[in-house]
């Protein structure tokens, strides 16, 4: 029997990204300086949407647009360029749809948001959320309900956290992941959680708590373990050149559900993320730099390197025969020239 659930259950704050890169140094008060590029496009919760729906995943996004420009541009990339099912999101008079401005220089960036809190909260948007065979949600410090609705449904939840500006890093936030079948933290917020002091110890204490537990370590790799099959698997990362960082980290937990939801050995699902990570700070603008399949098959068909070759050859039995077309990455000024992609370790938007 067709299992016809959304593949992936998303709801967050979208916004629009205007990402300027190219910076020799930070501006300070008072200066002007002039990039040598820039790219746009939907980033914040899009990052995740985008990603999962360029692998094939059905995805349902509950999110709130704006009534301007931003948010009709916004809505009509992910419907209409991606097949994002909107169905849960709603579109709110008189609210301006958020707009971050990414800085971008130093293999780091500095984000400035202009936006106002939602009209509809999380809980609304999702109502008694749909059936669905995973979520991917960002857990803080207070807890959504429908979260526990989703997982009553049998939806397993997949889910990362951000920076705690308090830097209390309460440990009662942990007590969520009573609800979710995986945890896939960077490591400084795996540490601090935790209050270990390295990335593997972090993970023996997660993995207590989540039956799949995940830290990316960025230029160190990630690791992981299943308790579910009694996995462990540490992968490095791979060099590659970082144009835009934003929404790596997204793009690692989509491609992470899109293995899980395949069934792959946990070091393959971790090799995946890792490599669709990378592949995604080739490009400006969060959620359009996604690869999907068309990326990651172009990687794979242009790879000389033996080591990588033997590495990544579960990719021979793994890919589909049909990738899709190319993917539409963010407008930019100037256009990014054509270069061969490879991987990095993730890094994270907002």
């Amino acid at each position: 029997m067709d299992d016809d659930r959304p593949d992936v259950l998303l709801t967050g704050l979208l916004f629009y990204d205007l990402v300027l890169t190219g910076l020799g140094k930070p501006p300070t008060p008072g200066e002007e300086i002039w990039t040598t590029g820039m790219g746009c496009g939907p980033g914040g919760i899009a990052n995740l949407a985008v990603a999962a729906a360029r692998f094939d995943l059905r995805t349902s996004l509950a999110t709130v647009f704006g009534d301007d420009f931003y948010g009709e541009y916004c809505r009509d990339v992910l419907c209409d360029q991606e097949g994002v099912d909107l169905s849960l999101s709603r579109t709110a008079d008189d609210w301006p749809n958020p707009v971050t401005v990414s800085v971008a220089c130093s293999h780091d960036r500095a984000l400035l948001t202009h936006g106002q809190a939602p009209p509809y909260s999380q809980d609304v948007l999702m109502g008694d959320p749909p059936a669905a065979r995973t979520a991917l949600v960002h857990i803080e410090a207070e807890p959504r309900e429908w979260l526990a609705k989703a997982a009553a449904n049998g939806t397993q939840i997949y889910a990362d956290v951000g920076w705690d500006p308090t830097q209390e890093w309460s440990t009662a936030l942990l007590e969520q992941l009573a609800l979710c079948h995986a945890f896939l933290p960077n490591e400084t917020e795996a540490m601090a959680y935790t209050r270990t002091d390295s990335a593997v110890a972090a993970l023996g204490t997660l993995s207590e708590l989540v039956p799949v537990a995940v830290v990316t370590r960025g230029g160190d790799g990630a690791v992981a373990v299943d308790q579910t099959t009694g996995e462990y698997a540490e992968v490095p990362a791979l060099d590659v050149e970082v144009r835009d960082a934003t929404g790596a980290g997204d793009v690692f937990g989509a491609a992470f559900v899109t293995a899980s939801l395949g069934g792959w050995p946990l070091n393959e699902r971790l090799r995946f993320a890792v490599l669709a990570a990378g592949l995604s700070v080739r490009h400006h603008g969060g959620a359009l730099a996604a690869p999907g399949w068309y990326g990651v098959d172009r990687w794979w068909r242009s790879l000389t390197d033996p080591e990588l070759k033997r590495a990544y050859g579960f990719l021979a039995d793994r890919l589909p025969a049909n990738p899709g077309p190319p993917v539409q990455y963010a407008p930019v000024t100037p256009p990014a020239p054509h270069t061969s992609v490879g991987p990095r370790a993730s890094e994270r938007r907002h």
